[in-house]
C-alpha cells in the first residue's frame, strides 16, 4: 500500500490552492502559480447547473455579474472565507483542478487548500469535502496565515517571532508566528468585500447615486486609500440615480473614497492592536526589534494593495510594517512551500485522512 501510495504521489500532479472569496489562485509544485481566477460561477436561476457545459466559471462568469438576465444568476459561493454553498463550490474546485490537470489524467492531486484560522470544523469539512468530491486523491488544510508567511519568506521555523496581516476579500487573518506555529492569532471576517459595501453605501447615502459591486471594486482600487495622498486622485463614475432612477454620472476623489472605508479599516487596526497586545512579552519584543531582519509587521493579501495601509498601520502601532513581495499571491505562493516539504508538514495538516 505504501508503495503504491508513493507511485500515485509520483504521476499525481500536487497543487496548491488559496480559495478565496473573491479570487482562486492555484499553484503547481515545480511550476509555480498557473491560475488566478475570480471565485464566481454562472448558473441557471433556481438550478446548480453551471452554463457554457460546466465552463461558466472564474472570468467568464464574472463577467456576468450584476448584468444576467432573469434566467441566470452569477454566485460567488464563498462568503467570508468560507463555503455558503457547497455544490457551486464543489462545481468550481472540479473545473479549476481539471483546467489545470487536463482531462486525460488518470491519478487525481493532493491538494493544499488555504483556510482562515478562525474557521469551525464543520467549514473545514465542507472544504475537504468539496475538494475531495471535485477529483482530489488527498486533500491538506493549511491555514492562511501560515501560507502567508511562508508565502512572505518569514522566518517560520525560526525562535523569533514574526507577524502577518493577511486582508483579503472575505476575512483579514492577523497572526504572530514562531517556531513553525501560530503563537497568537485573530480571524476577522472584515475585509476586501467589505471595502467595496462601504464604498456603495457612501455613494448611496452621501452622493445619490447606486452602483454595483465591479464599479465599487474599480474605485478602490483606482482611487482608494487608506492614508491621506500627497496628490489627491479622482474618477468619473457611472451608475443609477438614487432619486430619479436614471443613469447618472459624478466625480468621485480619494479623500471621500477614504472617509467611506474608515470603519472597515478601523476595525482591522483595532483587531492588529488587540492581538499585539494579548502577545507574550518575548514575542512583542522580537516585533519591535530593529536588528532582526524581519521585525514588525508584514501585510499581504489584496488589501495590501489599497494605498498607504502600511502608513495607517504605522500610525496605530508604532512598529514597521513591509508590503509582502506580490501580496495578491503570497498565500498561494505559501502553499506552493509547502507542497515541495509536503512530507515535512502534512503530519501537521489537517486533511481528508483524518477525521476532524
Amino acid at each position: 500500500m505504501v508503495v503504491l501510495d508513493k507511485m500515485l504521489d509520483y504521476f499525481s500532479v500536487d497543487m496548491g490552492i488559496d480559495l478565496g472569496t473573491c479570487n482562486t489562485l492555484v499553484c503547481v509544485r515545480g511550476e509555480g502559480i498557473v491560475l488566478n481566477e475570480p471565485s464566481v460561477v454562472a448558473v441557471r436561476r433556481g438550478t446548480n447547473q453551471v452554463l457554457l457545459n460546466g465552463t461558466a466559471v472564474g472570468f467568464a462568469a464574472k463577467e456576468m455579474l450584476g448584468r444576467t438576465p432573469g434566467s441566470i444568476q452569477a454566485i460567488r459561493p464563498l462568503k467570508d472565507g468560507v463555503i455558503s454553498d457547497f455544490e457551486i463550490t464543489e462545481a468550481m474546485l472540479k473545473y479549476f483542478i481539471q483546467k489545470v490537470m487536463g482531462r486525460s489524467r488518470i491519478f487525481g492531486p493532493r491538494v493544499v487548500i488555504s483556510i482562515p484560522s478562525g474557521i469551525t470544523a464543520v467549514e473545514k469539512r465542507a472544504v475537504l469535502d468539496s475538494a475531495d468530491r471535485a477529483g482530489a486523491r488527498k486533500v491538506y488544510l493549511l491555514e492562511e496565515p501560515m501560507a502567508a508567511a511562508m508565502g512572505a519568506k518569514l522566518p517560520f521555523d525560526d525562535a523569533v517571532a514574526s507577524m502577518v496581516v493577511d486582508i483579503g476579500g472575505g476575512t483579514s487573518e492577523i497572526a504572530i508566528l514562531s517556531l513553525g506555529d501560530i503563537a497568537k492569532a485573530s480571524s476577522l471576517r472584515i475585509a476586501g468585500d467589505d471595502f467595496d459595501d462601504a464604498i456603495i453605501r457612501f455613494l448611496e447615502e452621501d452622493r445619490g447615486l447606486r452602483v454595483g459591486e465591479q464599479t465599487a471594486e474599480q474605485i478602490k482600487i483606482r482611487i482608494g486609500s487608506a492614508w491621506p495622498l500627497d496628490q489627491e486622485l479622482a474618477m468619473k463614475v457611472r451608475g443609477r440615480d438614487v432619486a430619479t432612477g436614471l443613469p447618472r454620472q459624478i466625480e468621485v476623489n480619494s479623500e471621500e473614497v477614504r472617509k467611506a472605508l474608515s470603519e472597515p479599516l478601523r476595525k482591522i487596526a483595532d483587531e492588529v492592536v488587540k492581538t499585539l497586545r494579548e502577545a507574550d512579552p518575548e514575542l512583542a519584543a522580537d516585533l519591535c526589534n530593529p536588528d532582526l531582519e524581519h521585525n514588525g509587521i508584514t501585510v499581504a493579501g489584496g488589501g495590501a494593495l489599497l494605498r498607504g495601509i502600511d502608513q495607517m498601520l504605522i500610525d496605530r502601532t508604532g512598529l514597521c510594517v513591509k508590503i509582502a513581495d506580490d501580496p495578491l499571491t503570497c498565500v498561494a505562493r505559501g502553499t506552493a512551500d509547502y507542497l515541495e516539504n509536503l512530507e515535512r508538514y502534512k503530519s501537521v495538516l489537517e486533511s481528508n485522512v483524518e477525521e476532524l
